[in-house]
């Protein structure tokens, strides 16, 4: 199962994979989440405690290892570096463990002008693709509010884009233009994951404003969630029967597209 999830920000993204991450580990699989959003909250949303959230260093700044393994000096432009590094080891050596899930955080990338072909990004791009193409492992990636980081040919490994709309009008904009990007660089299941929905309104809002796209779960607006991020517990540890059986639900319809 290759999962990516999408979405405007702050619209919900981070605790659903974090839900799906905890119930694929809890159902005995090989999980690995990859945070991918620069607005990293992925580790909070799965229960780390504050003291290891804290040593988790972002691959983007891992500068000893981006230069190893590129050949070249971090944030000095104009030199040549190796396009395909090796990056086969590092979810086994650069994740951080909780729960049965191991965390990749990406970071930001400092970008010097315009796009950013640069010794970090290549790394970045490399590590998606083989955590998409070639490990076994069930993989979440909490993405940014767009592709940012899938190329053609990673999108092609990717089971689902989940696209995670909460019910207003801009997240429905962000939505339609993910829909888009997705489409465009191939990704072939592509569905629609309702979130904060507090009434039959809101979720009619969502079926509206997104004909013809499939809306495979609806996830109610909840004060638990709220708990658990004060508390600094998981999404799952905090919430109530109910709400752990909407986001099982939410996985037994990925699962049952054939993830």
């Amino acid at each position: 199962m290759k999962i990516a999830i999408s979405g405007k920000g702050g619209c919900g993204k981070s605790t659903i994979a974090a839900a799906l991450a905890l119930l694929l580990a809890r159902k005995g699989k090989r999980v690995l989440a990859l945070d991918a959003d620069p607005d990293a909250n992925l580790a909070c949303a799965l229960g780390l405690p504050s003291e290891l959230q804290q040593r988790i260093v972002p691959i983007s700044q891992q500068v000893a290892l981006i230069e190893e393994r590129t050949g070249a000096k971090v944030r000095q432009y104009g030199q040549v570096f190796r396009l395909n590094p090796d990056v086969s080891d590092i979810a086994d050596n650069f994740a951080t463990k909780h729960q049965g899930v191991a965390l990749l955080v990406l970071g930001a990338i400092s970008k010097g002008g315009s796009g950013c072909a640069c010794p970090e990004s290549v790394l970045i791009r490399a590590l998606v693709s083989d955590l998409v193409l070639y490990k076994d492992d069930a993989l979440i990636m909490d993405m940014e509010a767009g592709v940012e980081h899938l190329g053609r040919g990673t999108a092609r490994g990717v089971n689902t884009m989940l696209v995670v709309v909460e019910p207003g009008q801009r997240s429905v904009d962000s939505t339609l233009r993910v829909l888009r990007m997705a489409s465009d660089i191939g990704v072939k299941s592509i569905k629609i994951v309702a979130n904060k929905v507090s009434s039959v309104e809101d979720e009619a809002f969502i079926r509206k404003s997104l004909p013809g796209n499939e809306l495979i779960g609806v996830i109610p607006f909840s004060e638990d969630l709220r708990r658990c991020d004060r508390e600094g517990i998981s999404v799952l540890d905090g919430s109530s029967p109910d709400l752990i059986r909407r986001f099982e639900d939410l996985l037994a319809s990925l699962e049952g597209l054939g993830n």
